[in-house]
């Protein structure tokens, strides 16, 4: 199995499956790139735009930071400092649930609704543009193998005893 490294010299994978995750890798860092130089101009990160979406479907309640962590396309530790920097921005707030003190409820702020509004179209423009001349038939079975292969590595996840049934 052939691919090729940044300077299109060829280089040879082990395995089909390896050839496969290192081109998914490149895809992903490739595709973070596009999406991040979409929304600098905004002032926003993208796990700063994907709380603020996720805050924005939420509507007026508002999740639990444990939530919102749960929810992120790119799963980080790090959800109650992006919280804190969007609140000193005045993007989001958060209070103390009236039933559960220790439960902490994060919602979007008009701010927030704002500046999302502002970033939709250019956001989106830049997630369609990725696909190149990729049809919508190639798109949706795209995301079907890696709906697939996504459900798998959480099995797994959930589950290590599974790896050894996965290899």
């Amino acid at each position: 199995m052939m691919n090729s490294d940044k300077q299109g010299r060829p280089r040879a994978f082990r395995s089909i499956e390896q050839a496969a995750a290192v081109s998914l890798l490149q895809t992903t860092d490739a595709f973070r790139r596009r999406l991040t130089r979409a929304i600098e101009p905004f002032g926003i990160t993208l796990q700063q735009f994907n709380v603020l979406r996720i805050l924005r479907g939420a509507g007026l309640d508002g999740l639990a930071t444990l939530t919102v962590a749960n929810r992120m396309v790119e799963r980080t530790p790090g959800v109650t400092r992006l919280l804190d920097r969007l609140e000193a921005e005045g993007l989001v707030e958060r209070v103390r649930d009236t039933e559960d003190r220790r439960r902490v409820v994060a919602r979007i702020t008009p701010q927030g609704r704002s500046l999302l509004e502002r970033v939709d179209d250019t956001f989106e423009d830049a997630e369609d543009g990725a696909f190149g001349d990729l049809n919508e038939a190639e798109v949706e079975q795209l995301n079907r193998y890696l709906g697939r292969v996504r459900v798998h590595l959480e099995a797994i996840e959930q589950n290590p005893e599974r790896l050894d049934d996965a290899t």
